[in-house]
Order: structure tokens, then sequence, then C-alpha cells
């Protein structure tokens, strides 16, 4: 995990984001950041994506083996959810997540703003576990 106030000029070049949101007024706390909680869906959401695709099926969070805040993010701020499978098991795909904000337009900065790791089962048409396709 790297320094929680390392600064970047851009996003990683070498990955396509899962997920790219702007969060709204509606998502802020009361010290005006944008509320943990929104950022932890969005995480969630992100995660699925690899995890569904590497599954072939429908996938349930089991879960959340680690969560980084490193800085707030706030309105206005276009944030980007990096997704990728770390693991695979039997039934299970476990998935790193790394967040990054996109903030002032006119001088652009991109800080880390979170990082997870999130761990999804395969689960069949009637929500039982089930293995995993081979790859």
């Amino acid at each position: 995990m790297s320094d929680s106030n390392e600064l970047y000029t851009t996003l990683p070049a070498d990955k396509q984001p899962a997920l790219r949101v702007m969060p709204m007024p509606a998502d802020l706390n009361p010290a005006g950041d944008v509320f943990g909680g929104w950022i932890m869906s969005m995480v969630d959401i992100a995660g699925a994506i690899p995890a569904h695709r590497r599954a072939r099926c429908r996938v349930a969070t089991v879960a959340v083996n680690s969560f980084i805040f490193r800085q707030p993010v706030s309105v206005g701020d276009v944030v980007s959810f990096y997704a990728e499978v770390s693991s695979t098991g039997r039934t299970s795909v476990t998935v790193d997540v790394e967040v990054f904000a996109e903030r002032n337009p006119e001088n652009p900065v991109v800080v880390k703003v979170t990082e997870a790791r999130l761990t999804y089962v395969a689960l069949d048409d009637h929500g039982r576990k089930r293995p995993l396709p081979e790859e």
C-alpha cells in the first residue's frame, strides 16, 4: 500500500476503471466530506464487476477484508475505482480496489483516496454457493 500523501498527476495509464463517478451534495456527511458509506458502496459495486466476470454468474459480497480511507473525497471530485481480481478459491473471488480522486480542474491533481480488498462468492440460481468455472 502506498503513502497516504502521495500525489499523482494522472490516473493509472495501464488500467481501466471499473467505475467512475462524481459525488453530489446529497452524498456529504455533516463535516462536508463525502460520506464513507457512499464510498464503501461504490467500492462494493466496482469490486463486484471483475468478480462477476470471473465467476460468470451472480456474486455476493461475503467479506470486506480491509478498507483504508487515505484522504477525504469532496463534491466535484471525479472518483475512479480500479478493481482487479487478486485471488480465487473454489467458490470465492477476492478483489483489490484502488480509488483515486481527480481534483481541481484548473490545476489538476490526482490523489489515491481509498484502498480495499473484498471477497465475493459465486452463487447459483437458488442463491447457494457454486464452484467457479475453469478459466
